[in-house]
C-alpha cells in the first residue's frame, strides 16, 4: 500500500509540474503576445489576441519627451522592439530586456557619430524604490526604462514570454 500511495505522490507531482511548465508565461490563463507603451499617458498594456489582459501604470526616463538618440539621454526610446532576454538577478528586482537599439536606431545613431546605448528594460523598483509602491509612477526616475512596482513585474515577467513584441509610442 506504501508503495502506491508513494507512486500516486510522485505521479502527481510530475503531473503537477508539467502542468507549472506548460504554463509557465500564463497567470490566470493569460499570456502575452504584445505590449503597448503609451508614454504620455504613462502607460503599459499587454495584449493576448488583440484582446487588453492588463495595464500597469509606469515610470520612465527622466528626460521623456521624444525618442532616445544616444547613450546617457535618459529618453525612453520609441519604436516596434521585442524582449529578447530577462534578468532575474536585476537590481530592480526583475527585469525584461527590450531589443533597443534596432537597426533604425543605430544608423541614425552612428550617422551622427554617437552611440544608441541599449541595456532599456521593463524591471521593477528594487529595493531602493519600493517604499513608493504604486507611487513610483509619478515621476520619471530611470535612465531609460520602463518601471513598474515588484509586485508588477512579477506578473508581467510571468505572462510575456521571450520574443514577444513591444511598440513604444509617444
Amino acid at each position: 500500500m506504501r508503495i502506491i500511495m508513494s507512486l500516486c505522490l510522485v505521479l502527481s507531482l510530475l503531473f503537477n509540474a508539467g502542468i507549472a511548465f506548460a504554463n509557465e508565461y500564463e497567470i490566470n490563463g493569460n499570456r502575452a503576445d504584445y505590449i503597448l507603451i503609451e508614454k504620455s499617458d504613462r502607460l503599459l498594456t499587454l495584449f493576448s489576441d488583440n484582446k487588453v489582459i492588463k495595464t500597469y501604470k509606469i515610470a520612465l526616463g527622466k528626460n521623456p519627451e521624444g525618442h532616445k538618440i544616444k547613450m546617457g539621454d535618459r529618453k525612453t526610446p520609441e519604436g516596434t522592439y521585442y524582449i529578447d532576454s530577462r534578468k532575474a538577478d536585476s537590481k530592480y528586482h526583475l527585469a525584461l530586456h527590450i531589443s533597443y537599439p534596432n537597426e533604425i536606431d543605430t544608423y541614425f545613431a552612428e550617422k551622427q557619430g554617437l552611440s544608441p546605448g541599449n541595456n532599456i528594460m521593463i524591471h521593477g523598483t528594487g529595493e531602493e524604490y519600493a517604499w513608493m509602491g504604486k507611487y513610483h509612477s509619478v515621476n520619471d526616475w530611470t535612465d531609460g526604462c520602463i518601471a513598474v512596482t515588484n509586485q508588477e513585474i512579477n506578473e508581467i515577467w510571468h505572462m510575456v514570454p521571450d520574443g514577444t513584441k513591444i511598440k513604444i509610442i509617444p
